[in-house]
């Protein structure tokens, strides 16, 4: 006599792999938002000693930044030189089609701003908190 499975245990074999493969998927969404918080964390304090960097050499903040561009000296004074590059590529946010990094400039201090994934609340950089959705991570000079 041949033996072989029956249906009824083919369907609650397929049933368990089913529940373990829908729950390793929504278990895994919530790693890659960790992931991309702790990316972005790791972002504005390589941009934050960058920063520190460019100010060492020039006295003062720069007014502004070109996230995905480059930090490079403004020639003045001679030891800010335009060939000194600070920053070769500012990162950008991981998902930069939805969210973005603020940078403000203001006096002798500067606010570097996230939105995170997993975080929660609402800061500002420069009076607003606009970075793709509300702000709520923020980094300033030390």
């Amino acid at each position: 006599m041949l033996k072989a499975f029956t249906l009824i245990e083919l369907l609650v074999v397929i049933s368990i792999i089913g529940v373990i493969v829908a729950v390793s998927i929504f278990g895994l969404a919530g790693a890659r938002e960790s992931s991309r918080d702790a990316r972005r964390k790791s972002d504005l304090e390589l941009i934050r000693s960058g920063l520190e960097l460019y100010r060492a050499d020039c006295n003062v903040y720069p007014s502004s930044l070109t996230f995905g561009g480059n930090l490079v000296g403004s020639g003045s004074p001679t030891s800010c030189s335009a060939s000194n590059t600070y920053i070769s590529l500012i990162p950008q946010d991981p998902i930069s089609a939805i969210r973005n990094y603020r940078y403000s400039v203001s006096g002798s201090g500067y606010e570097l701003c996230a939105s995170l994934e997993q975080g929660s609340g609402s800061v500002t950089c420069g009076g607003s908190s606009n970075c793709g959705t509300t702000c709520n991570y923020k980094v300033t000079n030390p």
